[in-house]
């Protein structure tokens, strides 16, 4: 667990980390550099789940051997089935990180909700809804990593 209290913002108790998968972590199927090394590290502090549609068929191969929970979701409604997967984890014990729209209620109903804007962008919507937004997904990662950078960013 990552516990941090930041001023004006509340504590934060986090749990489970939810990642989605393409423009977030991954670009065009291939999960970009460092990512692996991030998540193995926050494997052990939270439970690491990605949702996603796995648009290029390759997710399982990709996430092979890390120490996470893959969720591939069928077409259609995905906003509202990844939301139902944060509820039934526990919204208030949970980070989301996204871009689509379809990551937008999650962000908003988490613990945390992260944005990040890589090769593919992020819908604008989505960062609206995000507490923080980051154009490195380390960076968004490292956050957790590091939880004093919340209070930085999120004290009033």
């Amino acid at each position: 667990m990552i516990e941090v209290s930041v001023p004006g913002y509340g504590k934060i108790e986090i749990r489970h980390l939810v990642l989605d998968y393409n423009g977030t972590i991954a670009c065009d199927g291939v999960m970009l550099s460092w990512v692996k090394a991030c998540l193995t590290f926050l494997a052990e502090k939270l439970q690491v789940h990605v949702i996603t549609a796995d648009t290029f068929g390759n997710v399982a191969c990709q996430l092979k051997d890390l120490p996470v929970t893959l969720s591939l979701l069928p077409p259609g409604e995905q906003d509202v089935a990844k939301l139902a997967y944060v509820k039934n984890l526990g919204c208030e014990h949970t980070v989301c990180i996204g871009n689509g729209r379809n990551d937008r209620l999650m962000l908003k109903d988490a613990a945390l909700g992260i944005a990040v804007i890589l090769e593919e962008g992020a819908a604008l919507e989505t960062v609206l809804a995000a507490d923080m937004v980051f154009t490195d997904i380390v960076a968004a990662l490292e956050v957790l990593m590091k939880p004093l950078r919340l209070t930085a960013t999120l004290r009033t």
